[in-house]
């Protein structure tokens, strides 16, 4: 059974937070049918822990608007990787080269991508990530 609606906004809700930040890489996998303990991962980057943690920040409060809350945060001290469970979906922040080297969307790839909107996948213009 493929991510409720409700998983499903709360992906946008936190990709939009996460782009606001000047997150990179956004990308939200259905992985419903292999967990029964989520909906959704979303997987977001930050260059540095300063820009992690501004991007968790503000997920945290735009889910929280909407509802949710996180049920557990990890990882936020160190800023390599933050992972925040908010039960119907699960949020990966990570620096970029713990992106590439646990490769999340590499061991999910059988999960389908969720649909985010156009408009997060905006082109960079080579200014400073936000928080940087």
């Amino acid at each position: 059974m493929p991510a409720d609606d409700r998983s499903r906004h709360l992906a946008v809700v936190a990709a939009r937070a996460a782009a606001d930040k000047k997150a990179q890489e956004i990308i939200a996998l259905d992985v419903s049918e292999r967990l029964a303990l989520t909906d959704v991962f979303l997987v977001a980057s930050g260059a540095n822990d300063r820009q992690v943690r501004a991007i968790v920040d503000a997920i945290e409060e735009a889910l929280h608007k909407e509802g949710a809350k996180a049920l557990r945060k990890e990882g936020l001290n160190e800023a390599h990787w933050v992972l925040m469970d908010f039960q119907d979906i699960v949020v990966h922040v990570q620096q970029e080269e713990d992106r590439e080297f646990y490769a999340l969307e590499r061991l999910w790839k059988d999960c389908p991508v969720v649909d985010l909107p156009a408009d997060l996948y905006a082109p960079t213009d080579g200014a400073e990530p936000a928080g940087a």
